[in-house]
């Protein structure tokens, strides 16, 4: 699994002009599902997002949490995560898992948010999303679940 956090001041998902989850402060979370993942990963991974120290305390220090600061969490799924971009000029998707195999593990994922963290919004697996977000920082992190 493939975690892309974005430190949000504003995030939005939209699916035929329809707003489907929306958050304030917090993090936009792009996820990515590759071959191979397993059903012990999501709940580590949402584990560890909903904790990753990456807001400021009182002395401007990443020392707070999602948790700490009564954040929002936007979970968007995006396969494109998992592509293999080392060569040519059209990027390779074949280490990423079949939406039939994905689509259970983006739900673990979500449901083991939300039995951390209330406050959680989503977007849809398989959609055409379009995604608005306000990049606080920016402040972006890469984590591999």
């Amino acid at each position: 699994m493939i975690a892309l956090i974005q430190r949000v001041s504003h995030g939005a998902v939209y699916v035929d002009g329809v707003a489907t989850g929306q958050i304030g402060q917090g993090v936009v979370l792009f996820l990515g599902i590759e071959k191979g993942d397993t059903d012990s990963q999501p709940d580590k991974l949402a584990e560890r997002v909903v904790n990753y120290r990456i807001f400021a305390d009182d002395e401007g220090k990443m020392n707070q949490s999602l948790i700490d600061t009564s954040g929002g969490l936007l979970i968007i799924p995006q396969f494109t995560l998992a592509a293999d971009t080392s060569q040519g000029r059209r990027p390779g998707f074949e280490s990423a898992a079949a939406p039939a195999d994905a689509e259970p593990l983006y739900d673990q994922f979500v449901e083991s948010a939300r039995q951390l963290h209330a406050m959680i919004a989503v977007g849809q697996f398989g959609a055409d999303m379009q995604v608005n977000l306000t990049n606080d920082g920016p402040v972006t992190f890469l984590l591999n679940g």
